[in-house]
């Protein structure tokens, strides 16, 4: 079974069938909402809205590790992250869908490990390659067969929001080498590897980092509902087609 943690734009899947909801409790607290279980192309996936069902929850105070935690125990064999980014690079426009394949953390203050408690031995993990890549190979796959364009690789970086960044922040994000620019992707992608749930991430363009193109001025708030809206539907065709053919590496 698939997980699907819906950001910004995504806090339902329409094409989900024979919904039923449950509460998890974990030892982290309170996940962003009841986890929605159904069928998608006939396949049993597991939903969450990141933010919750009524975006609500801002980035900083989304609880990862509660969400990650609650996935993995009602036996999530991988997980898909959907989130609306910025653009940094200028060939990734508006409405584009990206798979990314490297994470630049800026965050701070987030509780971004299981293994913090006193009588925990010290753990590290390796993390040279962030996003899990089988399941992203099947990603690339699932949008060839729906016919919907994906932009393959990019560096997101991982902001620490709610606010958006200026634009003297991006010019140092594109600086580092960033293509992509979030607020949600960590820890998340982290705490998914220490419980080694299979992550990625699908990225929905919702318009161009601060200072660039027609956000030269200021981000136009009024013009991404629609190009998310429109965006999203062509993510959930590939999600469709992945949830049908993927098989979890042994």
């Amino acid at each position: 079974m698939l997980a699907i943690l819906g950001g910004s734009g995504l806090t339902s899947l329409s094409n989900l069938a024979s919904i039923r909801q449950e509460v998890v409790r974990t030892p982290y607290g309170e996940p962003s909402g009841a986890l929605t279980f159904g069928n998608l192309a006939g396949k049993p996936v597991v939903f969450l809205a990141r933010h919750g069902y009524g975006h609500t929850i801002p980035p900083h105070r989304v609880n990862y590790r509660a969400n990650l935690w609650a996935l993995h125990h009602v036996g999530a064999c991988g997980v898909i992250s959907v989130a609306s980014v910025g653009s940094i690079r200028a060939d990734l426009k508006p409405g584009d869908l990206v798979l990314p394949d490297q994470i630049t953390d800026y965050t701070w203050g987030r509780p971004s490990t299981y293994f913090d408690d006193e009588n925990t031995p010290v753990t590290h993990i390796d993390f040279t390659h962030p996003y899990d890549e089988t399941l992203r190979s099947a990603m690339v796959e699932a949008a060839r067969l729906a016919a919907v364009e994906l932009k393959i690789g990019g560096v997101y970086a991982a902001t620490q929001g709610p606010r958006l960044e200026s634009a003297a922040e991006i010019n140092r994000l594109e600086r580092d080498g960033a293509d992509l620019v979030g607020m949600t992707g960590m820890p998340e992608a982290a705490l998914a590897r220490e419980l080694k749930l299979p992550y990625a991430a699908i990225n929905v363009v919702a318009n161009y980092g601060a200072g660039r193109a027609d956000s030269l001025h200021g981000i136009h708030f009024s013009t991404l509902e629609p190009i998310l809206q429109e965006a999203l539907g062509r993510v959930r065709s590939i999600l469709e087609r992945l949830v049908e053919s993927y098989k979890p590496s042994a």
